[in-house]
């Protein structure tokens, strides 16, 4: 089992160091301890396999826009058999993607609109302009 520094979990992971110890202080990522002695493994932490697997899995919660008690809930739900509650978190996921999906359809379709109405040549001021405008 490869064992690495802060730093190299970070890098691994596709963080800072930073992010390794916010997501410590939330309970999310376990804090090693610090071994006695003298020569390498002194006083450096070591993170495992099961970190990394852990900080790629909080990555990827966040990827998919779950937020990090999400997250932790999941990770807690992971040792147990409440697929239930997983597919409860999952769906209401699901359901806010959609609304997202929407919200941004109608931004989109608001600008093509508008996009089709400045370049038809009338005189005045642009009216992407001039919505954004009445806008601000």
């Amino acid at each position: 089992m490869a064992e690495r520094t802060i730093s190299e979990l970070a890098r691994a992971g596709g963080v800072g160091v930073e992010t390794i110890r916010y997501y410590q202080r939330r309970g999310l990522l376990g804090t090693p301890a610090r071994p006695e002695g003298a020569g390498r493994a002194g006083g450096i932490r070591r993170y495992g396999e099961g970190d990394l697997r852990r900080l790629r899995f909080i990555r990827a919660g966040q990827a998919a826009g779950f937020t990090l008690e999400q997250i932790g809930e999941l990770l807690a739900l992971d040792a147990t058999e409440d697929r239930g509650r997983v597919r409860e978190l999952a769906s209401t996921r699901i359901a806010a993607l959609d609304a997202q999906i929407a919200a941004l359809q109608e931004a989109r379709a608001s600008l093509d609109r508008l996009a089709r109405e400045c370049g038809s040549g009338t005189a005045g001021p642009c009216p992407i302009l001039v919505s954004f405008d009445r806008e601000g």
